[in-house]
């Protein structure tokens, strides 16, 4: 049977594309994580419906993953097939203003591109660690931006496998919240409307962000970006700190001392240190303060 879903993956997505018993620490942040039974990393978008029609008729389990920037993989790996949308599916085209952009592409290259052409609105994006699909998922936002300020329209596969474009209403993007998320759609590619800039002014802009990235984020060691959703009217990272738990470890995995909101593998984290980690510092904010910190990151294979 294994060989058979394996053939028939190959033959959805190209044998390229397909990789059995993967490591998923090669392809999250965090570089935690198991086997993926199946790794499927389609070039086309033909190979992505492919791939999702197979897993829905063999009823076989199956994730969507970007940059795997806001994923903590089990120990033990994933049972059925990741999907990664990724480097295959990363074309962008930008005229006038108009980017459009697969979901694959990193955001910081669309971000840059944008900059290049003397265009302003994604300077925010610049440094994000993820993909245009998972941004748009998550509605990704940074230094008083996100992603509803400057998308047009998303197209994306529903789980039963019908095309759709939406337009920035019909994504109904919140605080690190979309329909995409809600509904499980897969997004194929976006557009988004950038406006005519000083190019002095936006590359000066891009600059200040990564810079303050840099000095604020623990950049030097291998994380999920924010961990935990901003409460409202608090601020994680400063709940954290205020707990004191800054420097706090379970075996290798650590609220980083440079930024509280950060959880940090140090070099050796396994996926249940850093498991345990956010749920006790979970406990430790709830009792000190009364709030209940929700994670950004996702759980996948627990």
């Amino acid at each position: 049977m294994e060989n058979n879903i394996y053939d028939q993956l190959c033959e959805a997505a190209g044998e390229e594309c397909v990789k059995l018993n993967e490591n998923m620490s090669s392809h999250t942040t965090f570089r935690i994580g198991g086997a993926a039974e199946y790794f499927v990393a389609p070039r086309t978008t033909e190979g992505v419906e492919g791939t999702l029609k197979l897993c829905r008729e063999q009823q076989i389990p199956f994730y969507v993953i970007g940059n795997g920037s806001n994923i903590l993989v089990s120990d033990e790996g994933v049972s059925g097939v990741i999907l990664q949308i990724g480097n295959g599916l990363s074309d962008m085209n930008f005229q006038e203003g108009r980017l459009v952009v697969q979901a694959g592409t990193m955001l910081t290259k669309a971000a840059n591109l944008a900059a290049r052409q003397g265009y302003t609105g994604m300077e925010f994006a610049v440094g994000i660690p993820g993909t245009v699909g998972g941004a748009i998922a998550m509605n990704a936002g940074a230094y008083g931006g996100e992603i509803k300020d400057v998308i047009v329209s998303a197209t994306v596969l529903t789980k039963e496998g019908k095309l759709l474009t939406l337009t920035r209403g019909e994504l109904e993007l919140g605080y690190r919240s979309s329909r995409i998320a809600r509904e499980q759609y897969v997004v194929l590619e976006a557009e988004f409307c950038l406006e005519p800039g000083n190019a002095e002014e936006i590359k000066a802009a891009c600059e200040k962000n990564m810079k303050a990235r840099m000095e604020k984020q623990p950049l030097e060691y291998p994380s999920a970006g924010s961990t935990f959703k901003r409460p409202k009217g608090y601020f994680a990272g400063k709940l954290i700190m205020d707990a004191g738990l800054r420097g706090f470890q379970v075996g290798d995995a650590q609220v980083s001392e440079k930024h509280c909101g950060f959880l940090i593998n140090r070099g050796k984290a396994t996926a249940e240190d850093m498991q345990k980690l956010i749920q006790q510092v979970q406990t430790r904010v709830q009792e000190t303060y009364g709030v209940t910190l929700e994670p950004e990151v996702k759980m996948i294979g627990f």
